[in-house]
C-alpha cells in the first residue's frame, strides 16, 4: 500500500509542476524516477516516452501509467494516472471561472511567455540527456540523422516514424552486424 501511496504522491507532485505538456515532463520524470526513486532506467524512460507518442491519449498520462504498472503492477498504473491528472484537474476547475478574466490582462500575458520560453529550454536539455543514452553505436545514430532528416522533409506521424525506427533498430541490430 506504500508503494500505491508514493507513485501517487509523486506522480502528483510532477503533475502538479509539469507545464508546457508531456515533454516539458521529461527532465522532471527523468530526475524523479530514473534518479530519485529509482522505478526505472533513463533507456526504460525513454521507451515508454516513445511508446506514449503512439499510444492515444495524453503522453504525460501515459508515462505515468507504464511506470505505476512496471513498479506495482496494474494498481500502481492506476495510481500513478491518477496522481499525475489529479494537480491539473484541481488547478483546472479553479482556474476555468477566471481563466477568462484574467487572460486580457497584460501581466499574464507576459507570465505564460516566460514560461513557454522556459519550457522550451527543459525540453531541449531533456533531449540533449536523452541523447548520450540513446546513440550508442552508429547505427543508432543513422537511425537517429534518418528520423531528423525525415521528419523534416516528410509531413507524416510520429507513429510512423517510431515503427520505422524500431524497425530499423531490429534490422541493424540483429541482421546487420
Amino acid at each position: 500500500m506504500k508503494i500505491l501511496f508514493d507513485l501517487f504522491f509523486t506522480f502528483a507532485k510532477i503533475g502538479a509542476v509539469t507545464f508546457g505538456g508531456g515533454y516539458a515532463m521529461l527532465p522532471i520524470l527523468q530526475r524523479e524516477i530514473v534518479e530519485n526513486k529509482k522505478w526505472g532506467t533513463e533507456e526504460e524512460l525513454a521507451d515508454y516516452y516513445a511508446i506514449s507518442q503512439c499510444t492515444p491519449g495524453v503522453i504525460a498520462v501515459n508515462v505515468a501509467t507504464f511506470i505505476g504498472r512496471k513498479t506495482a503492477g496494474n494498481i500502481g498504473g492506476v495510481a500513478a494516472t491518477l496522481g499525475v491528472v489529479f494537480p491539473s484537474v484541481v488547478i483546472i476547475t479553479l482556474l476555468a471561472g477566471v481563466i477568462q478574466y484574467y487572460s486580457s490582462l497584460e501581466w499574464v500575458a507576459h507570465a505564460f511567455a516566460g514560461i513557454r520560453v522556459c519550457v522550451c529550454v527543459l525540453i531541449f536539455n531533456a533531449v540533449i540527456k536523452l541523447f548520450a543514452k540513446a546513440i550508442i553505436d552508429k547505427k543508432t545514430l543513422a537511425i537517429y540523422l534518418t528520423v531528423l532528416v525525415s521528419s523534416f522533409v516528410f509531413n507524416v506521424s510520429p507513429v510512423v516514424f517510431v515503427i520505422a525506427a524500431g524497425l530499423a533498430g531490429i534490422l541493424l541490430k540483429v541482421y546487420i552486424k
